[in-house]
């Protein structure tokens, strides 16, 4: 490989790098909901994956049913999950031009 090849390399290289901070930049400001209970439990995330909220409506507050409560989060949580994954993979696909590239994951 020549020099101005492996230049222009280099150069290609950091402008990915730079746009690869500015989609986790995106990330961190998008934000998603996962609902749950016919969104009696609200979760909401950022696209890094980050829980900012829960909100439960006291109507679903069952003392004698605390497992209902426990499994209607966790659905809310992995919704939410689902949603930001989806645009984590949009972003990424429009970085990479569609192209799946091995080990080129975002850190998290």
């Amino acid at each position: 490989m020549s020099k101005g090849g492996l230049g222009n390399m280099m150069k290609q290289f950091q402008q990915m790098q730079a746009k690869m901070a500015q989609i986790q930049a995106e990330l961190e400001e998008t934000e998603v909901e996962g609902t749950a209970g016919g969104g009696m439990v609200k979760v909401l995330i950022n696209g890094k994956m980050d829980i900012s909220s829960i909100t439960i409506d006291p109507e679903v507050v069952d003392p004698d049913d605390v497992e209902m409560l426990q499994d209607l989060i966790v659905a809310a949580i992995n919704q939410a999950k689902e949603k930001a994954r989806q645009i984590q993979s949009e972003k990424m696909s429009a970085l990479t031009g569609g192209i799946n590239i091995p080990g080129l994951n975002l850190p998290f």
